[in-house]
Protein backbone atom coordinates (compact mmCIF):
# COMPACT_ATOMS: atom_id res chain seq x y z
CA UNK A 1 0.00 0.00 0.00
CA UNK A 2 2.84 2.37 0.85
CA UNK A 3 4.48 1.85 -2.56
CA UNK A 4 1.18 2.35 -4.35
CA UNK A 5 0.48 5.53 -2.38
CA UNK A 6 3.92 6.94 -3.22
CA UNK A 7 3.47 6.16 -6.91
CA UNK A 8 0.05 7.83 -6.88
CA UNK A 9 1.43 10.94 -5.20
CA UNK A 10 4.32 11.17 -7.71
CA UNK A 11 1.95 10.67 -10.67
CA UNK A 12 -0.39 13.33 -9.31
CA UNK A 13 2.44 15.85 -8.78
CA UNK A 14 3.89 15.22 -12.27
CA UNK A 15 0.45 15.50 -13.85
CA UNK A 16 -0.31 18.78 -12.05
CA UNK A 17 3.08 20.27 -13.02
CA UNK A 18 2.60 19.21 -16.67
CA UNK A 19 -0.91 20.65 -16.69
CA UNK A 20 0.36 23.98 -15.27
CA UNK A 21 3.15 24.08 -17.84
CA UNK A 22 0.69 23.28 -20.65
CA UNK A 23 -1.73 25.95 -19.41
CA UNK A 24 1.06 28.50 -19.26
CA UNK A 25 2.09 27.58 -22.78
CA UNK A 26 -1.45 27.84 -24.11
CA UNK A 27 -2.09 31.08 -22.28
CA UNK A 28 1.25 32.43 -23.53
CA UNK A 29 1.39 34.88 -20.64
CA UNK A 30 4.32 36.85 -19.29
CA UNK A 31 5.52 37.30 -15.75
CA UNK A 32 6.30 40.45 -13.82
CA UNK A 33 4.65 43.87 -13.63
CA UNK A 34 3.23 45.29 -16.86
CA UNK A 35 3.80 48.74 -18.39
CA UNK A 36 1.26 50.20 -20.82
CA UNK A 37 2.16 51.71 -24.18
CA UNK A 38 0.24 52.93 -27.23
CA UNK A 39 1.10 52.62 -30.93
CA UNK A 40 -0.54 54.30 -33.95
CA UNK A 41 -0.60 52.20 -37.14
CA UNK A 42 -1.73 53.23 -40.62
CA UNK A 43 -3.10 49.68 -41.04
CA UNK A 44 -3.75 47.13 -38.28
CA UNK A 45 -5.77 44.58 -40.26
CA UNK A 46 -6.03 41.11 -38.62
CA UNK A 47 -4.48 42.29 -35.34
CA UNK A 48 -6.74 41.31 -32.43
CA UNK A 49 -6.93 41.79 -28.72
CA UNK A 50 -4.79 39.22 -26.90
CA UNK A 51 -2.20 38.91 -29.70
CA UNK A 52 1.47 38.80 -28.74
CA UNK A 53 3.93 41.63 -28.35
CA UNK A 54 7.40 40.25 -29.02
CA UNK A 55 10.98 41.40 -28.98
CA UNK A 56 13.62 39.35 -30.80
CA UNK A 57 11.01 36.58 -31.17
CA UNK A 58 10.29 36.35 -27.43
CA UNK A 59 6.87 37.30 -26.05
CA UNK A 60 7.16 40.31 -23.74
CA UNK A 61 3.59 41.59 -23.70
CA UNK A 62 0.01 41.43 -24.95
CA UNK A 63 -2.30 43.58 -27.09
CA UNK A 64 -5.00 45.03 -24.83
CA UNK A 65 -7.27 46.99 -27.20
CA UNK A 66 -7.60 48.30 -30.75
CA UNK A 67 -9.65 51.33 -31.80
CA UNK A 68 -9.87 53.94 -34.54
CA UNK A 69 -8.22 57.30 -33.91
CA UNK A 70 -8.57 60.46 -36.01
CA UNK A 71 -10.77 58.51 -38.46
CA UNK A 72 -7.79 57.05 -40.38
CA UNK A 73 -5.33 55.66 -37.81
CA UNK A 74 -5.50 52.45 -35.76
CA UNK A 75 -4.72 53.08 -32.08
CA UNK A 76 -3.33 49.93 -30.43
CA UNK A 77 -2.85 49.73 -26.66
CA UNK A 78 -0.52 47.02 -25.34
CA UNK A 79 1.40 46.10 -22.21
CA UNK A 80 4.90 44.71 -21.82
CA UNK A 81 6.77 43.36 -18.83
CA UNK A 82 8.80 45.85 -16.82
CA UNK A 83 11.96 43.83 -17.42
CA UNK A 84 12.06 45.03 -21.05
CA UNK A 85 14.01 48.25 -21.59
CA UNK A 86 12.88 50.47 -24.48
CA UNK A 87 14.86 53.55 -25.47
CA UNK A 88 14.31 56.49 -27.81
CA UNK A 89 14.38 55.33 -31.44
CA UNK A 90 12.63 52.01 -30.84
CA UNK A 91 9.92 51.09 -33.36
CA UNK A 92 6.82 48.89 -33.30
CA UNK A 93 6.19 46.71 -36.36
CA UNK A 94 3.30 44.44 -37.34
CA UNK A 95 4.37 41.01 -38.58
CA UNK A 96 2.69 37.78 -39.66
CA UNK A 97 2.50 35.16 -36.94
CA UNK A 98 1.51 32.28 -39.19
CA UNK A 99 0.16 31.42 -42.65
CA UNK A 100 -3.49 31.85 -41.65
CA UNK A 101 -3.06 35.59 -41.22
CA UNK A 102 -2.57 36.04 -37.45
CA UNK A 103 -0.25 38.88 -36.55
CA UNK A 104 1.76 40.20 -33.64
CA UNK A 105 3.60 43.38 -32.68
CA UNK A 106 7.37 43.22 -32.91
CA UNK A 107 9.32 45.78 -30.88
CA UNK A 108 12.61 46.67 -32.57
CA UNK A 109 15.17 48.30 -30.25
CA UNK A 110 17.03 51.43 -31.29
CA UNK A 111 20.39 50.90 -33.01
CA UNK A 112 22.03 53.33 -30.60
CA UNK A 113 21.49 53.82 -26.90
CA UNK A 114 19.09 56.60 -25.99
CA UNK A 115 16.91 57.84 -23.20
CA UNK A 116 14.51 55.24 -21.73
CA UNK A 117 10.90 55.45 -22.91
CA UNK A 118 8.53 56.05 -19.99
CA UNK A 119 5.40 54.00 -19.46
CA UNK A 120 2.47 55.42 -21.40
CA UNK A 121 4.63 56.48 -24.37
CA UNK A 122 2.81 56.64 -27.72
CA UNK A 123 4.56 55.34 -30.84
CA UNK A 124 3.56 57.70 -33.67
CA UNK A 125 2.89 56.60 -37.25
CA UNK A 126 6.50 57.47 -38.10
CA UNK A 127 7.65 55.08 -35.36
CA UNK A 128 5.48 52.16 -36.51
CA UNK A 129 5.43 49.92 -39.57
CA UNK A 130 2.31 48.12 -40.89
CA UNK A 131 2.44 44.47 -41.92
CA UNK A 132 3.44 43.48 -45.43
CA UNK A 133 0.53 43.80 -47.88
CA UNK A 134 0.43 40.43 -49.64
CA UNK A 135 -1.92 41.80 -52.29
CA UNK A 136 0.60 44.47 -53.21
CA UNK A 137 3.34 41.83 -53.18
CA UNK A 138 1.47 39.56 -55.59
CA UNK A 139 0.51 42.53 -57.80
CA UNK A 140 4.19 43.35 -58.06
CA UNK A 141 4.77 39.91 -59.58
CA UNK A 142 2.15 40.44 -62.31
CA UNK A 143 4.74 41.41 -65.01
CA UNK A 144 6.60 38.23 -64.13
CA UNK A 145 3.46 36.10 -64.15
CA UNK A 146 2.66 37.33 -67.67
CA UNK A 147 5.72 35.47 -68.93
CA UNK A 148 4.76 32.22 -67.20
CA UNK A 149 2.58 29.36 -68.26
CA UNK A 150 -1.05 30.15 -67.23
CA UNK A 151 -1.62 26.55 -66.07
CA UNK A 152 1.34 26.74 -63.71
CA UNK A 153 0.22 30.11 -62.39
CA UNK A 154 -3.32 28.82 -61.79
CA UNK A 155 -2.01 25.73 -60.03
CA UNK A 156 0.30 27.80 -57.82
CA UNK A 157 -2.45 30.31 -56.99
CA UNK A 158 -4.92 27.54 -56.13
CA UNK A 159 -2.46 25.83 -53.83
CA UNK A 160 -1.51 29.09 -52.11
CA UNK A 161 -5.20 29.76 -51.44
CA UNK A 162 -5.66 26.18 -50.24
CA UNK A 163 -2.74 26.55 -47.83
CA UNK A 164 -4.12 29.81 -46.40
CA UNK A 165 -7.62 28.38 -46.13
CA UNK A 166 -6.47 25.07 -44.64
CA UNK A 167 -8.26 22.93 -47.25
CA UNK A 168 -5.76 20.09 -47.41
CA UNK A 169 -3.10 21.44 -49.76
CA UNK A 170 0.39 20.49 -48.75
CA UNK A 171 3.54 22.56 -48.62
CA UNK A 172 5.16 19.91 -50.81
CA UNK A 173 2.72 20.68 -53.62
CA UNK A 174 3.38 24.38 -53.18
CA UNK A 175 7.12 23.81 -53.47
CA UNK A 176 6.58 21.66 -56.56
CA UNK A 177 4.64 24.43 -58.27
CA UNK A 178 7.29 26.92 -57.22
CA UNK A 179 9.92 24.64 -58.78
CA UNK A 180 7.85 24.52 -61.97
CA UNK A 181 7.73 28.31 -62.07
CA UNK A 182 11.46 28.48 -61.47
CA UNK A 183 12.03 26.09 -64.37
CA UNK A 184 9.86 28.28 -66.59
CA UNK A 185 11.94 31.30 -65.58
CA UNK A 186 15.08 29.34 -66.44
CA UNK A 187 13.65 28.64 -69.89
CA UNK A 188 13.14 32.39 -70.31
CA UNK A 189 16.73 33.09 -69.29
CA UNK A 190 17.73 34.10 -72.82
CA UNK A 191 14.86 36.59 -73.09
CA UNK A 192 15.63 38.07 -69.69
CA UNK A 193 19.33 38.26 -70.56
CA UNK A 194 18.55 40.03 -73.85
CA UNK A 195 16.32 42.47 -71.99
CA UNK A 196 19.09 43.26 -69.50
CA UNK A 197 21.59 43.65 -72.37
CA UNK A 198 19.32 46.06 -74.26
CA UNK A 199 18.68 48.03 -71.10
CA UNK A 200 22.42 48.23 -70.49
CA UNK A 201 22.94 49.57 -74.03
CA UNK A 202 20.24 52.20 -73.52
CA UNK A 203 21.79 53.30 -70.23
CA UNK A 204 25.22 53.43 -71.89
CA UNK A 205 23.92 55.75 -74.62
CA UNK A 206 22.22 57.95 -72.04
CA UNK A 207 25.46 58.03 -70.03
CA UNK A 208 27.43 59.07 -73.12
CA UNK A 209 24.99 61.91 -73.72
CA UNK A 210 25.05 63.15 -70.14
CA UNK A 211 26.39 66.60 -71.09
CA UNK A 212 23.81 67.07 -73.85
CA UNK A 213 21.05 65.86 -71.54
CA UNK A 214 22.18 68.28 -68.84
CA UNK A 215 22.28 71.12 -71.38
CA UNK A 216 18.80 70.22 -72.61
CA UNK A 217 17.39 70.16 -69.10
CA UNK A 218 19.10 73.46 -68.20
CA UNK A 219 17.87 75.12 -71.40
CA UNK A 220 14.36 73.82 -70.82
CA UNK A 221 14.47 75.13 -67.27
CA UNK A 222 15.58 78.57 -68.55
CA UNK A 223 12.81 78.55 -71.15
CA UNK A 224 10.19 77.69 -68.57
CA UNK A 225 11.58 80.32 -66.19
CA UNK A 226 11.52 82.92 -68.96
CA UNK A 227 7.94 82.10 -69.85
CA UNK A 228 7.00 82.28 -66.18
CA UNK A 229 8.70 85.69 -65.86
CA UNK A 230 6.87 87.01 -68.96
CA UNK A 231 3.51 85.53 -68.06
CA UNK A 232 2.01 89.02 -67.64
CA UNK A 233 3.14 90.12 -71.11
CA UNK A 234 1.99 86.82 -72.63
CA UNK A 235 -1.39 87.22 -70.98
CA UNK A 236 -1.68 90.78 -72.30
CA UNK A 237 -0.72 89.57 -75.80
CA UNK A 238 -3.41 86.94 -75.69
CA UNK A 239 -5.92 89.58 -74.68
CA UNK A 240 -4.73 91.79 -77.59
CA UNK A 241 -5.09 88.89 -80.02
CA UNK A 242 -8.60 88.36 -78.75
CA UNK A 243 -9.42 92.06 -79.29
CA UNK A 244 -7.89 91.94 -82.80
CA UNK A 245 -9.92 88.87 -83.70
CA UNK A 246 -13.07 90.62 -82.48
CA UNK A 247 -12.26 93.73 -84.57
CA UNK A 248 -11.51 91.70 -87.71
CA UNK A 249 -14.75 89.81 -87.22
CA UNK A 250 -16.68 93.10 -86.97
CA UNK A 251 -14.92 94.48 -90.07
CA UNK A 252 -15.77 91.40 -92.11
CA UNK A 253 -19.33 91.54 -90.88
CA UNK A 254 -19.65 95.18 -92.03
CA UNK A 255 -17.93 94.69 -95.39
CA UNK A 256 -19.73 91.49 -96.29
CA UNK A 257 -22.96 93.10 -97.71
CA UNK A 258 -21.08 95.64 -99.96
CA UNK A 259 -18.69 92.93 -101.09
CA UNK A 260 -21.62 90.70 -101.92
CA UNK A 261 -23.19 93.54 -103.99
CA UNK A 262 -19.90 94.17 -105.81
CA UNK A 263 -19.61 90.50 -106.70
CA UNK A 264 -23.20 90.52 -108.02
CA UNK A 265 -22.50 93.69 -110.08
CA UNK A 266 -19.33 92.13 -111.41
CA UNK A 267 -21.41 89.25 -112.64
CA UNK A 268 -23.72 91.68 -114.49
CA UNK A 269 -20.70 93.49 -115.98
CA UNK A 270 -19.21 90.23 -117.14
CA UNK A 271 -22.52 89.32 -118.76
CA UNK A 272 -22.71 92.68 -120.61
CA UNK A 273 -19.12 92.38 -121.84
CA UNK A 274 -19.77 88.83 -123.01
CA UNK A 275 -22.89 89.93 -124.89
CA UNK A 276 -20.92 92.76 -126.65
CA UNK A 277 -17.86 90.77 -127.39
CA UNK A 278 -17.45 92.17 -130.95
CA UNK A 279 -17.79 95.77 -129.81
CA UNK A 280 -15.30 95.28 -126.99
CA UNK A 281 -12.87 93.64 -129.39
CA UNK A 282 -13.14 96.56 -131.84
CA UNK A 283 -12.64 99.05 -128.98
CA UNK A 284 -9.54 97.29 -127.79
CA UNK A 285 -8.12 97.16 -131.36
CA UNK A 286 -8.60 100.92 -131.91
CA UNK A 287 -7.61 101.96 -128.37
CA UNK A 288 -3.82 102.13 -129.08
CA UNK A 289 -4.36 104.54 -132.04
CA UNK A 290 -6.71 106.73 -130.00
CA UNK A 291 -4.34 106.81 -127.05
CA UNK A 292 -1.51 107.84 -129.43
CA UNK A 293 -3.51 110.75 -130.77
CA UNK A 294 -4.68 111.79 -127.31
CA UNK A 295 -1.06 111.74 -126.24
CA UNK A 296 -0.22 114.19 -129.05
CA UNK A 297 -2.96 116.54 -127.87
CA UNK A 298 -1.48 116.61 -124.38
CA UNK A 299 2.12 117.00 -125.51
CA UNK A 300 2.08 120.81 -125.06
CA UNK A 301 1.48 120.75 -121.35
CA UNK A 302 -0.94 119.62 -118.69
CA UNK A 303 -3.89 120.42 -120.93
CA UNK A 304 -5.54 119.19 -124.12
CA UNK A 305 -5.65 121.17 -127.39
CA UNK A 306 -8.91 121.03 -129.32
CA UNK A 307 -9.80 122.66 -132.68
CA UNK A 308 -13.49 123.20 -133.20
CA UNK A 309 -14.52 122.50 -136.73
CA UNK A 310 -18.20 123.33 -136.36
CA UNK A 311 -20.77 124.35 -133.76
CA UNK A 312 -24.48 124.06 -134.36
CA UNK A 313 -27.41 124.84 -132.10
CA UNK A 314 -30.95 126.15 -131.96
CA UNK A 315 -32.01 128.99 -129.71
CA UNK A 316 -35.73 129.71 -129.23
CA UNK A 317 -36.92 133.29 -129.79
CA UNK A 318 -39.77 135.04 -128.06
CA UNK A 319 -41.87 134.84 -131.17
CA UNK A 320 -41.54 131.07 -131.04
CA UNK A 321 -39.22 130.98 -134.03
CA UNK A 322 -36.45 128.49 -133.67
CA UNK A 323 -33.45 130.00 -135.36
CA UNK A 324 -30.37 128.09 -136.41
CA UNK A 325 -27.07 129.18 -134.98
CA UNK A 326 -23.64 127.90 -135.59
CA UNK A 327 -20.18 128.35 -137.05
CA UNK A 328 -18.73 126.33 -139.84
CA UNK A 329 -15.00 127.07 -140.43
CA UNK A 330 -13.57 126.29 -143.80
CA UNK A 331 -10.15 125.21 -142.56
CA UNK A 332 -8.57 122.42 -144.50
CA UNK A 333 -8.15 120.23 -141.41
CA UNK A 334 -11.91 120.05 -141.04
CA UNK A 335 -12.49 118.75 -144.58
Amino acid sequence: MTATLIKSIVFTVVTVLATVALAGTIRNSTSGDAMAYTALFSDATSLNRGDDVRMAGVKVGTVESIEVSDENVAKVSFTITDTVRLTTGATAQLRFRNLVGQRYISLVPAKTDGAPLPAGHTFTVDETRPALDLTMLFNGFQPLFKMLDPDDVNKLSAQIIAVFQGEGATVEGLLSSTASLTSTLAERDEVIGQLVTNLNEVLAVVNERTDQLDTTLVTLQKLVSGLAADRAAIGASIEGIDALATSVSGLLEQSRPPLKGSISALEDLSTVLADNEDLVGTFLERLPTKLDRIGRLASYGSWLNFYVCSIEGRIPRPEGYMGDLGVKPVAGRCR
